[in-house]
């Protein structure tokens, strides 16, 4: 009768661990899903306020069509982006074709001038800044859920169902990691 108590408690502690490992990747995978959907918002701000700095640029900068036709590239592969790898990998060349822009404003004195353009330009800063928040919190979920798939004793249970390890948001060509170049004709 002892011998079966004993048993039955080690048969509860297994079940009992069992069940607090899956609930705890499962929660994970849920933080990192809702960490993205905040990367995902700020993303979206920014993509909503490119058009009307496209619009307030372009009676300005004539002589900068390759710039121009950067940001709008990129703009449009974030909509042809599916998968969290594909998105991650169009919002860097927005941000770096962006950050072109910005350095190409500075040969442009009446650009620089504009309230429109001054407004548009705080309010793609600040929304960047947001944007590097999220990334961070949105990494650091990442690291957690990883850790637990890939360290033991959880990764017992995360390959019996098929939990994988997430994608961090991180920077992929090596020229969006250099400062733009600002050059004055």
């Amino acid at each position: 009768m002892i011998v079966l108590l004993i048993l039955l408690g080690l048969l509860v502690v297994i079940v009992g661990w069992f069940v607090g490992v899956y609930n705890s990747l499962v929660g994970l995978r849920n933080q990192v899903k809702e960490a993205w959907a905040q990367v995902d918002v700020q993303l979206k701000r920014r993509f909503d306020l490119i058009p009307n700095l496209m619009e307030t640029v372009k009676g300005y900068m004539h002589h900068e069509r390759e710039t121009l036709e950067a940001v709008t590239q990129a703009r449009a592969a974030i909509s042809g982006a599916g998968s969290i790898p594909d998105r991650i990998k169009a919002e860097s060349g927005l941000s770096a074709a962006l950050g072109r822009l910005f350095a190409v404003s500075e040969a442009y004195p009446d650009l620089k001038a504009s309230q429109n353009f001054l407004s548009l330009q705080e309010e793609l800063t600040s929304t960047e800044n947001k944007i590097s928040f999220a990334r961070q919190f949105y990494n650091q979920t990442v690291m957690n859920m990883n850790n637990k798939v890939q360290m033991f004793p959880g990764n017992i249970i995360a390959g019996m169902f098929n939990f994988q390890p997430e994608t961090y948001f991180e920077v992929t060509e090596e020229a969006e990691r250099e400062a733009p170049k600002v050059k004055f004709d």
